[in-house]
């Protein structure tokens, strides 16, 4: 298993934008801490959710177009203490966070409610 950290560390070697999964509750706090006052998208999601994995190669692009947002993968079979925190009932499921508030939040693999929520909210 890669630690959080090590995979920000291995996904800046490679130039690429950052895009974390976590396992755990205190590494997702942590993330949500350092981005300060950056709108922080969160997917959450499951290897066994089939919009899920439509969703994510467009969220992974979402990431790349606009760079002063955080991108942030949760499985919620990885990390079920963070899926529990934050109530999620179904995947995939979208927040939204700034200052490390939930200020939004969808549920469904819609591309465009996607794209227009980071847009109205970063």
């Amino acid at each position: 298993m890669i630690r959080p950290m090590r995979l920000c560390e291995v996904a800046r070697e490679r130039g690429e934008k950052i895009q974390l999964r976590f396992n755990h509750q205190t590494a997702f706090d942590q993330a949500l801490k350092d981005a300060g006052s950056k709108l922080v998208v969160v997917d959450f999601t499951a290897m066994w959710c089939g919009p899920c994995q439509t969703i994510g190669p467009f969220f992974k692009d979402l990431a790349k177009k606009y760079t002063d947002v955080v991108f942030l993968k949760v499985d919620v079979d990885d990390a079920q203490d963070v899926a529990s925190h934050c109530e999620i009932k179904c995947m995939p499921t979208f927040q939204f966070y700034k200052n490390g508030i939930k200020v939004d939040e969808f549920a469904g693999a819609n591309k465009e409610m996607l794209e227009q929520k980071v847009q109205a909210l970063k």
